[in-house]
């Protein structure tokens, strides 16, 4: 393999070691059923879905890495990409460190995704892994906003919030996953950012790099909520009419 091979490998981490309590009760979010098939296998099979991922790395919960792997196991995955289950921590952040830790050398792009992002598409992937091969250090695929935006002054609970701003929606987006990152620019904000943040793309911004923005896509969505789950099952059942899937 050449040195620019090696350079190129792209790995994929997905953090699925959270309950997902805003589901309910039962079994943690990534490993609830979306068609008779848990999410955290869709979201693996979306990864594979790329030719340009060779490995995805499962971060599973920090009791449950055997039972992840046997799941994994028991469906179909793309033979041409591996796959590797390492035990989570007790955060999201403490658990994509480990899954970077996980990786061999020969790894220089890697995506951090959503578990609970089961239904991104292929091409989203593919943009987010080009963009990071084209030389930025950190990207994320997003949408414009549809609603407005206030902010408000945080109040106490069932207390009415004031209103302190209206942001223009235009310069605004929401950001989904998978996030792509230069491997060494991913390890590094790791390595110094230590606040709690939401996403990995932040750390970055505080080392004081570029992240720039892909398309994102409305399939992208987070299943967190119970209706989240009905939208899935309907956009599944969107793409074994139309697609065959």
């Amino acid at each position: 393999m050449s040195d620019v091979s090696r350079h190129h490998r792209t790995a994929a981490v997905i953090p699925a070691a959270g309950r997902g309590v805003r589901l309910g009760p039962g079994a943690p979010k990534a490993l609830r059923a979306l068609n008779g098939t848990p999410m955290l296998v869709h979201a693996v099979r979306a990864m594979a879905a790329s030719r340009a991922v060779s490995l995805v790395v499962v971060v599973a919960p920090p009791d449950g890495a055997p039972e992840v792997k046997r799941l994994l196991d028991a469906h179909s995955l793309p033979e041409r990409t591996d796959y590797l289950v390492v035990p989570g921590g007790d955060t999201r952040q403490a658990s994509v460190r480990l899954g970077l830790d996980a990786l061999p050398d020969d790894i220089g792009t890697v995506l951090v995704h959503d578990a609970a992002r089961p239904l991104v598409p292929v091409e989203t992937v593919d943009a987010v892994i080009e963009a990071v091969r084209d030389g930025a250090p950190a990207v994320v695929p997003a949408l414009p906003l549809a609603d407005t935006v206030k902010q408000v002054e945080p109040a106490g609970k069932d207390e009415p919030e004031p209103v302190v701003a209206t942001p223009d929606r235009a310069a605004l987006r929401a950001v989904q996953t998978p996030q792509g990152f230069e491997r060494e620019t991913l390890v590094r904000a790791h390595a110094t950012v230590t606040d709690n943040v939401t996403d990995d793309a932040s750390m970055v911004e505080q080392l004081g790099l570029r992240v720039v923005v892909v398309p994102g896509h409305e399939e992208a969505f987070k299943v967190t909520r119970p209706l989240d789950l009905v939208l899935a099952e309907a956009v599944l059942a969107r793409r074994r009419a139309t697609d065959g899937f």
